[in-house]
């Protein structure tokens, strides 16, 4: 991939993971952030805004800087879903998602047969290699096939199966370092060993659709289990005598755990109760997005299930359970601020250094820091998106 030209950034609240740098600029070069200082030591620009004659200048006019956001839970938007498994349709989700700010992201499948999941795995395996018109697809977070009957939620019942140890051996051996989450109910049958075998790949074992009990989730965390998908949602949950998968998760220091911050599928008073109890690196913010994401009211599928988005809202079209979102990462960014208590600098961490941290790519991107890569967007003050860069290269611009 070719880079654009060399920019600086100048006047803007630059979030570094050490704070804010208030008046702050950047340069990016080759695809890297290669200098993070002050405004008024960016040097002088000539009079075509360029600094040295060699950069593009632009003036954030007090505006933010942040790291790209990093999604590990979405499967589409824009009218495709990654279980799809094609270029075309990757193309459509990585360029709609990179213009709502996200720079990195994991291709989500639902639980369906063996044989859908080696598509997207096949097809992702395939796409990783490419070029992308958006966000950067580095590999995929398998939501299924291992989870409970009980708390199916979205997820079509019809392709549950028992954790399968061999699939898993399957998968890592034919495309090493390609799926990044595993998420599954540690309840069932062979669990435990699933969850051990993925932690010893490599592989980020989550909990999710499920009905553990805390001390069941305690033994999947000595195991290896590290994450909890959509918190809150089609998980055990809290009882004062039991805690559950959610008094587990709200306790247990070893254990991350994502939000769907849309003000649908969880009250902010709840998110609230998850920044005081998580600490401030186990929090991630996600999408869940469906096909629907972009588009407006009506019917769609997720899964081979009918769903019916109504004012946004995704449910069941026979059932009633949500079924994922239409939700964007800089949407869930904004609604954490703006109706949680949650500062632009915390925020930035749960979109973006937190996710980075959990896959293991915190020395490549997640944060603003020299030598890492540029993955950048420019807000407003009002934390509008105004621009978007992917490894230095321009992918959204605000008209």
């Amino acid at each position: 991939m070719g880079y654009s030209d060399h920019v600086l950034i100048v006047n803007a609240n630059l979030v570094t993971g050490e704070g804010v740098l208030e008046s702050g600029a950047m340069r990016i070069a080759e695809g890297k952030i290669a200098w993070i200082g002050r405004t008024a030591e960016a040097g002088d620009t000539d009079s075509a805004g360029r600094a040295n004659g060699l950069e593009q200048v632009i003036d954030a006019r007090g505006g933010w800087l942040l790291p790209g956001f990093i999604d590990i839970h979405v499967h589409g938007g824009h009218g495709c879903d990654f279980m799809e498994a094609s270029e075309t349709a990757y193309d459509e989700i990585t360029h709609f998602h990179g213009c709502h700010g996200t720079t990195t992201i994991l291709a989500t499948t639902v639980t369906a047969s063996k044989e859908a999941i080696d598509r997207v795995l096949a097809a992702a395996e395939a796409y990783r290699g490419l070029e992308m018109p958006g966000a950067r697809l580095i590999g995929v977070h398998l939501e299924g096939p291992f989870i409970s009957d009980k708390y199916p939620g979205a997820q079509n019942p019809a392709f549950i199966v028992p954790p399968n140890k061999q699939w898993v051996d399957e998968w890592a051996g034919r495309y090493p370092g390609l799926v990044r989450i595993l998420t599954l109910a540690p309840e069932n049958d062979g669990a435990m060993d699933v969850i051990e075998r993925a932690t010893e790949l490599g592989i980020v074992c989550a909990c999710g659709h499920t009905n553990s009990s805390y001390a069941t989730l305690l033994q999947a965390a000595d195991r290896g289990l590290r994450h909890a998908v959509h918190t809150f949602n089609a998980m055990k949950p809290l009882h004062h005598r039991e805690p559950g998968t959610v008094g587990a998760v709200l306790s247990e220091d070893r254990i991350s755990a994502e939000v769907i911050a849309d003000g649908h599928h969880v009250h902010p008073a709840c998110i609230r109760l998850l920044t005081r109890a998580k600490p401030a690196d186990r929090l991630v913010l996600i999408t869940d997005a469906i096909a629907a994401s972009g588009l407006g009211d009506g019917e769609y599928e997720l899964g081979g299930l009918a769903v019916v988005v109504s004012d946004g809202v995704c449910r069941l079209k026979f059932g009633d359970s949500l079924a994922g979102s239409t939700l964007t990462m800089i949407d869930a960014f904004r609604y954490v601020v703006r109706n949680t208590g949650v500062s632009v600098e915390q925020a930035s961490r749960m979109a973006s250094g937190n996710p980075a941290e959990l896959l293991g790519i915190a020395d490549a991107t997640g944060a603003l820091a020299v030598g890492k890569q540029a993955d950048v967007l420019l807000l407003s003050p009002e934390l509008d998106l105004k621009r978007v860069w992917a490894l230095g290269n321009p992918i959204y611009t605000a008209t």
